[in-house]
């Protein structure tokens, strides 16, 4: 039996692979940062999910291209904004380059100066515990230092390029 040292080449393109992808329903988010000169970073994510109980740790990935890469490698802390169905709008503008994401913009300050997004389905406060590059993007590791959630708030789903909520089957 031969053991791989590594993997095949893919069989698929790009598209092929981004499209087999946006199978998967996710929640969306808004990561949320302060840079060290004060200035508000925050940005369109569905890569996010749960990896301890104990101690409290979530993940999320970032292009390495992202214009806000350096703010969120170097920051302490960000928060993971999870939205609700009615916020999205606002995941629209976070996903949209060269505007002001903030204007209007309804928050709380944060841990580390990070916002908590007022009406958030639920928002976790992070030190940024630790950074693994892969691929053609980081994958943050955080440290959830306070979390909150509203109990009846329907989520924001993204499922095939759309945005959806739930229904329960």
């Amino acid at each position: 039996m031969t053991t791989l040292r590594s993997a095949q080449p893919p069989t698929f393109s790009s598209a092929e692979f981004r499209a087999a992808l946006g199978m998967f329903a996710t929640g969306v988010t808004i990561v949320t940062a302060r840079a060290a000169n004060g200035a508000l970073v925050g940005l369109t994510a569905n890569s996010f999910n749960s990896v301890s109980l104990s101690p409290p740790l979530v993940l999320w990935s970032l292009s390495r291209s992202a214009a806000s890469m350096a703010a969120l490698r170097a920051g302490s802390h960000y928060t993971v904004n999870i939205l609700a169905a009615s916020q999205k709008t606002l995941a629209e503008r976070f996903a949209t380059k060269d505007i002001d994401r903030w204007a209007d913009v309804d928050f709380t300050e944060g841990l580390g100066g990070a916002p908590v997004l007022a009406g958030a389905a639920a928002s976790f406060e992070c030190f940024n515990r630790s950074r693994y590059d892969e691929g053609d993007h980081v994958i943050f590791v955080g440290e959830v230092e306070r979390c909150s959630h509203d109990a009846g708030a329907s989520p924001l789903l993204f499922h095939g390029g759309r945005f959806y909520t739930e229904h329960p089957l």
